[in-house]
C-alpha cells in the first residue's frame, strides 16, 4: 500500500532509431531508461544490464509493487526489481524480436502480455520470467509498408471483463481478443470505412488514403457503463460501441486544433477521466495533452504555460496520486504537474535524447 512518504519516480524510455523503417542508431544519441525522483528532479541514466545500444519503446510498472518495472526493447523485454537500478533480459525469443508494448492482467499480475514487431502477441504466466507466442493472431498487414514493419503499440484489457482485450497496431489498425488473449482477430474494417470521409484520408508511406486511419498508436478501454475501446490514431480519437465492430469519431477537433494522437490513458482513480496526447504530426514542432472528464464526450487542453517543441508521445499517470501527471515530447522535453494541472514545470532530458517514446510514473 502506498504511503505519503514513499518516493515517487518518473521513468522515460528512449530510443536511438533513425525513424520510419531505419534500424540504425543515430550518432550522438542516447537510449535506454532514464529515471527522475520527484523532489530531486535530476535525470539518471539507468543502463546496468542493458546492451550498449538499446532502444526502449515502452515502460510498464507493476500494479502492486512499484520496485518492479518492465521495459520493452528492440532486444525483447527486460525487467528490474529495484526501480531500474539493474536490468535483466527475460526468456524471450527470437532474440531480435522488438517489444513495443507490455500489459498486466488486471486481476492477476502474474499474467502478462507483450506486443511485438512484426505484429504478434506473447504471453507470460509467471510474472514475465518466460514468454510464449500466441499462435492464433490473425491480423495480416492491410497495406504494403515497404521497409516499415508494423507493430503492436498498445494492449488494453477491459478491467470489468478481462477476457476482452484490444490492441492498437501501427500501421495496421486494431485487433481484439474475447478469450483471455488466446486468439486475436482484426477489427479494423470500421476504421477503414471512416477513411471514406475526405477529412480522414491520409497517405505518407503508401499510396492508400486509408493509411492514416490504420496508423494506430494507443488504445484504452473506458470501463464506465458497458465499457468501450477508444483508439488513438494519426487522424484523431475513435471509440467503438460494439467491441470494435465499427468505430465512431469522437471529433476531438471540436476542442483542439491538434488531432494527431500518440497516446490515450484512463485515470487510475476516475474511470470517466481520460488523457490524450495530441500533436500536429509524427515529426511536428508542437503538441499538447488534453483531458476529458466525461468519458471522451468533451475535451479541454490540460497542460498550460509550457511549450512542447516536438510531438507529444506519451503521458504517464501516477497510480496513487491523481494530481501527478507527466508527459514527454519526442525530442527530450518532459513536463509535469504535481497539483492536478494548476502549475507545470519542464524537466529537460540530457542532450542526445531525441527519441522519447515512453513515460511512466511509479
Amino acid at each position: 500500500m502506498a504511503t505519503t512518504s514513499e518516493p515517487k519516480f518518473v521513468y522515460a524510455g528512449v530510443t536511438r532509431w533513425g525513424g520510419g523503417g531505419s534500424k540504425t542508431a543515430k550518432p550522438d544519441t542516447l537510449g535506454g531508461v532514464f529515471r527522475m525522483k520527484l523532489g530531486d528532479y535530476r535525470w539518471e541514466h539507468l543502463m546496468n544490464g542493458f546492451p550498449d545500444i538499446i532502444h526502449v519503446h515502452c515502460i510498464t510498472v507493476h500494479p502492486n509493487d512499484k520496485s518492479v518495472i518492465f521495459a520493452g526493447t528492440h532486444d525483447g523485454p527486460y525487467r528490474s526489481f529495484d526501480r531500474g537500478e539493474h536490468w535483466e533480459r527475460m526468456q524471450f525469443s527470437p532474440r531480435d524480436l522488438q517489444v513495443w508494448s507490455i500489459a498486466y492482467h488486471p486481476r492477476n499480475p502474474r499474467i502478462m502480455f507483450a506486443g511485438t514487431s512484426p505484429v504478434g502477441v506473447y504471453r507470460s504466466a509467471d510474472g514475465g520470467e518466460n514468454w510464449s507466442p500466441v499462435s492464433s493472431v490473425n491480423a495480416p498487414d492491410r497495406l504494403e509498408m515497404g521497409t516499415f514493419v508494423n507493430r503492436v503499440m498498445r494492449i488494453a484489457i477491459d478491467p470489468n471483463k478481462p477476457e476482452e482485450m484490444y490492441a492498437a497496431l501501427e500501421v495496421n489498425g486494431a485487433m481484439r481478443s474475447f478469450d483471455d488473449g488466446a486468439t486475436w482477430t482484426d477489427c479494423s474494417t470500421g476504421l477503414v470505412a471512416l477513411a471514406d470521409r475526405p477529412d480522414l484520408k491520409s497517405k505518407i508511406l503508401t499510396p492508400f488514403e486509408s493509411e492514416g486511419m490504420l496508423d494506430a498508436h494507443a488504445v484504452c478501454v473506458n470501463p464506465v457503463g458497458q465499457g468501450a475501446p477508444i483508439i488513438a490514431t494519426r487522424m484523431g480519437l475513435f471509440a467503438s460501441p460494439n467491441q470494435g465492430g465499427h468505430w465512431q469519431d469522437l471529433n476531438v477537433k471540436r476542442f483542439s486544433p491538434l488531432t494527431y494522437s500518440r497516446d490515450i490513458r484512463v485515470s487510475p482513480q476516475d474511470p470517466a477521466t481520460l488523457y490524450a496526447c495530441l500533436s500536429v504530426s509524427s515529426q511536428g514542432t508542437t503538441g499538447s495533452v488534453c483531458r476529458s472528464t466525461d468519458s471522451g464526450a468533451t475535451w479541454k487542453r490540460f497542460d498550460h504555460s509550457v511549450e512542447p517543441k516536438s510531438t507529444v508521445m506519451a503521458v504517464g499517470l501516477h497510480p496513487d496520486n491523481p494530481d501527478v501527471v507527466f508527459y514527454a515530447a519526442r525530442q527530450g522535453q518532459v513536463f509535469g504537474t504535481e497539483d492536478g494541472g494548476r502549475s507545470w514545470r519542464e524537466h529537460a532530458m540530457p542532450s542526445g535524447c531525441i527519441g522519447v517514446y515512453a513515460i511512466a510514473c511509479g
